[in-house]
Formats: C-alpha cells, structure tokens, sequence
C-alpha cells in the first residue's frame, strides 16, 4: 500500500480532531466519505467534495447498508479512521465489519492511557499504560490491546494514534470553558488547578491533521503506534492567561486550587483532572515527525485563545454561562485558603 490518493472512510468526521483530518485528507488529494449519524452541529462544516453517508456505527448491519454493501461484499475502502469506538466492545464490532477488507484501520486512542502520573518526561511511545484515576482512559487501554491482539495474532493493520489534548476555536480548554470567560470579563474570580505551573501540551486540530494524514496509507505506520501531541506546552497560568488577554481582561484574577480540592467539590471534574490535566504532560513526537516531516506546531496557544475568542463572540448561541460549574467555582472559592 502506498501514500498515493486512497478511498477513505472516516467514522465521526465532524468532531473537533477528525474535522481538521477531513480537510486535510481532500486537500492532499484523497478520495473521503465520511459516516455518522448526520447529526453535526454545523460548527465544523466539511468540504463540499467530501461523501456523506448517515448509518450509526453500534449497529453494523445498518453500516452495511449506508454504505451499500451486502454482507459478503467488501466495503471498498483501502483505510478506515475510527474516531468513535470507545470501548473493547466498539473495536470488536469493527474487526467485525472491516477484517480482512481494508489495508489499514485507524484507531483514536488517547495520551491519557499513558502512565499517570508519568514517571519521567517526555512521554514516548513506550511509556506504560495506566491510568488509575479516568475509566476513559482505561477503557481505551483496553481497546489497544484488542488490536494489539489482532496485529500479533492475525495480521490485522491496524495503527494506533494518541491525540492530547487537541482544541479548535469551538473549544475552550479550561476547566469551565465560557463559564470562565464570562467569569473573566464580569470581574469575577477564576479558579485554576494546582499552582497553574505545570506544562500542558496543547495541539490546534489543523497541527494535528497534517501528522494524522500523513499516516493515512503508509505502510511504515501499519502494525504501529503512535501520538500526535505538537511541541507546544505552556503552562496552565499561561493557557489562562492568553485566553484572559484575548477576553480583553489581562488583569483577570486567577486563583490556584488544589486539583484535589476541585474534584472533591464537584467529582464530575475528577477523573479528567486527577487522570489528565493535574500533571505536567510533554511529548517527544520524533516517531511521528520521522514518518511525516512536515508536521510541525504552526499555531501556538497565544493565537488560539484569540482565535477561540472571537469565534465565539461572533456567534452568541455559544456564549452560554454553565450554572452547574459556576456554583462549584464559587463553592471551591468559598473554602479556607492557605
């Protein structure tokens, strides 16, 4: 299998990761069709070439069908990119459908199966995998080692991509999201885990894309693993900041909390918190970078808060206050601070 054009069937293909490898797949000159169940918020609109079929992937006789195949007919797709299982069970069904049919199928993980806390930095590709603290996580741990099983046992090609933490102008990646900006400008406190020092690497979706696409059909990322992180990892203060300036609130308070704290106060912030974003996270991506060399970090996070910024005060239906967290914000404010 070469990198010439391929016919390629994204799963998803409207979330914040897989629209940006949408456009870059039809930029590169590959032949896309794109699955879901056609319920896309419009935020994310993909290319006007691009194929859509409307099926839902949890019952695969329906795929069969949105697709136009018969069960003994192989779906005519060279690489499959699954950018919606998220349990063992998910992964079976589509070893189910695409087994012995297709050359390459892609599966997202996540970097948060790495090692939590991690025990050195940066983070490669061999890192162990456990994560005590976000059934998320473990349960993609467990997908991978299903394709694992398949690769080893059955020649299944299968590859493995980790995405961190990965953000578009749709996406606000802190704690409260707009609830922390409309904070921010109403002159109210803004609270931020731990002491706000620890490096989070943070990935713009369109970086993302170029190492993801640039996977799509080489035979040298088949039976592999890999995460696709960006060199790019500011602080949490940092991240808050950037976002504060383009808020026009440079002057914004932030106040540190102990992760801890946050999730005993509002434990649906835990997992992903204690799991993820309470520990410094840095990548090393020389595998990725020596398959793909023109992936590269092209936007750092000072342009993407203001990017996030003014795509959401053009648009007001997304500029909504979450009550929930805001009454949690104020509760963990309301405790005795050293």
């Amino acid at each position: 299998m070469g990198t010439s054009a391929k016919r390629i069937l994204f799963i998803g293909g409207s979330g914040v990761i897989s629209s940006a490898c949408v456009r870059r797949a039809v930029e590169v000159g590959h032949d896309v069709t794109v699955l879901n169940r056609g319920g896309s918020s419009g935020l994310r609109p993909s290319p006007a070439d691009v194929r859509h079929v409307v099926g839902d992937i949890r019952r695969p006789d329906t795929v069969r069908e949105a697709l136009g195949r018969g069960t003994a007919d192989p779906l005519e797709f060279e690489v499959v990119c699954e950018f919606l299982a998220f349990t063992p069970e998910h992964v079976q069904a589509d070893l189910g459908l695409f087994e012995g049919r297709i050359g390459q199928y892609v599966f997202i993980s996540s970097a948060s199966a790495y090692q939590t806390p991690p025990s050195r930095l940066p983070v490669t590709e061999s890192t162990p995998l456990v994560n005590p603290e976000w059934q998320y996580s473990r349960d993609k741990i467990a997908c991978e080692q299903l394709l694992v099983d398949a690769v080893r046992e059955r020649a299944f090609p299968a590859t493995i991509v980790r995405p961190s933490h990965t953000y578009d102008a749709t996406l606000i990646p802190t704690l409260g999201h707009w609830t922390d900006l409309a904070r921010m400008r109403a002159g109210r406190p803004v609270v931020v885990h731990g002491d706000g020092t620890s490096l989070w690497t943070i990935t713009h979706h369109d970086d993302f894309a170029v190492a993801f696409v640039g996977l799509l059909g080489n035979p040298m990322a088949v039976g592999d693993t890999f995460h696709i992180t960006g060199d790019h990892a500011p602080t949490w203060n940092q991240i808050y900041r950037w976002l504060a300036e383009a808020a026009g609130v440079p002057d914004a308070e932030l106040v540190h909390v102990a992760s801890e704290t946050i999730a005993a106060v509002h434990p649906d912030w835990g997992p992903g918190l204690l799991g993820d974003k309470a520990h410094s996270m840095v990548f090393d991506n020389a595998k990725v970078k020596a398959l793909v060399p023109d992936f590269r970090t092209t936007v750092t996070f000072d342009e993407g808060a203001r990017r996030i910024v003014e795509f959401h005060d053009a648009r007001p239906e997304l500029r909504v206050v979450d009550r929930v967290a805001d009454a949690a914000f104020e509760r963990i404010l309301a405790l005795p601070r050293r």
